[in-house]
């Protein structure tokens, strides 16, 4: 929810595969473009080009040019993602081992590259030898206990999608979010990045490199979920890395119109995004990107929308209009079945048959066929 006010063991990853290395180069270069101005983000069927025309998107060359301006936008508010061509290694170390009822789960750090270190918990399931699991990238809402709430460890037990994940089979990867869990003291005044919207994408590209490169891992099957903070940090991160093939964001999401009636003071805390009231003056009109774009720019991989209709935080109407604008991206790229949205009749929850549903939907995507039903 948006806020308005014992000995460590190494783990030896295998090396990333040459096409992660060619997408790191890609997004290394992203940072470099500029975005044109769209007046209008809900029209999604038009770019903007070389001479500053408005032009039709006819094709899916069409769209990409308007979807790298999409990152742009996006980069505009939240700061520049770093350069990705040189990291260095992730030094995953493990901190603790707890096996009970179930997977494993490991309390693990690694370095994220921009001299942290990230701490989070990794499921371990069961797999046959030499066997490649799907993997789940899976991020906390808003909660002091940070990548506990979804290990199941808060009191709403809605939110632990990470470990029923895990029961259902999933390598699962859950970090802790910048000023939660083991980052509380983590200071967005001292590091490098404009917002911590873009750290944590930062952070969450490098969870991801470190699910890639696991040997019980299959790099072309991962994908990523959350609710509320984690929910629009899960399609944030998906917009950027490519690698992620579903992404479920659960109350996480409308347009900044729709948003508390367009006061977008709660998007601009230190966590955030503090551009959109510095640069742009808490007018939703002139942020250079918005939601609509955001689930566009996923296409054409799953997405999962959990959108209650009493939802306080992200109005389920903002939805409503995201939804139908990026439906006809999904449509020109052949995956209209691949974008869904629930409205359950309840507010800001996750509720059981909804994460069912979630569940199956990302079993399909990622072809993967579940060891038990949980929850």
């Amino acid at each position: 929810m948006l806020l308005h006010s014992s000995r460590p063991d190494r783990l030896v990853l295998v090396a990333a595969p040459l096409a992660s290395l060619l997408f790191a180069a890609t997004i290394g270069r992203a940072s470099e473009q500029q975005a044109p101005a769209y007046k209008d983000h809900s029209r999604l069927r038009v770019y903007v080009d070389d001479a500053g025309r408005e032009q039709p998107v006819k094709s899916a060359q069409d769209w990409a040019v308007r979807r790298r301006h999409i990152l742009a936008g996006m980069q505009e508010a939240m700061g520049p993602l770093p350069d990705r061509r040189n990291l260095p290694p992730l030094d995953v170390k493990t901190l603790e081992e707890i096996t009970h009822n179930g997977p494993r789960r490991q309390t693990i750090s690694f370095a994220t590259g921009d001299g942290d270190r990230l701490s989070a918990y990794l499921y371990l399931p069961e797999a046959g030898v030499g066997k490649r699991s799907p993997a789940i990238l899976a991020l906390h809402p808003t909660s002091a206990i940070g990548k506990g709430e979804v290990a199941g460890l808060g009191a709403k037990q809605s939110r632990a999608y990470a470990v029923e994940l895990a029961h259902r089979g999933y390598v699962v990867l859950a970090p802790d979010y910048p000023s939660f869990g083991d980052s509380k003291d983590y200071d967005f005044q001292a590091d490098r990045y404009v917002s911590g919207t873009m750290k944590g994408i930062f952070n969450h590209m490098r969870a991801v490199d470190l699910l890639a490169a696991r040997a019980d891992v299959d790099p072309e099957r991962i994908g990523a979920i959350g609710h509320s903070l984690g929910g629009h940090n899960a399609m944030f991160v998906g917009v950027f890395d490519e690698r992620l093939k579903v992404i479920v964001s659960s109350c996480g999401w409308t347009p900044f119109h729709d948003y508390y009636g367009g006061k977008i003071a709660g998007w601009t805390s230190d966590r955030y995004m503090p551009r959109l009231r510095d640069e742009y003056g808490l007018d939703p009109a002139r942020v250079p990107f918005d939601f609509y774009e955001v689930v566009a720019a996923l296409a054409p991989r799953a997405f999962f929308s959990n959108s209650p209709s009493h939802d306080e935080n992200f109005d389920a109407a903002g939805v409503r209009k995201g939804i139908a604008a990026a439906a006809d991206i999904y449509q020109l790229l052949g995956a209209r079945e691949r974008l869904q949205v629930r409205y359950p009749d309840c507010g800001h929850d996750f509720p059981t048959e909804v994460r069912r549903e979630a569940y199956r939907f990302i079993d399909a995507a990622l072809k993967h066929q579940p060891t038990s039903d949980v929850p």
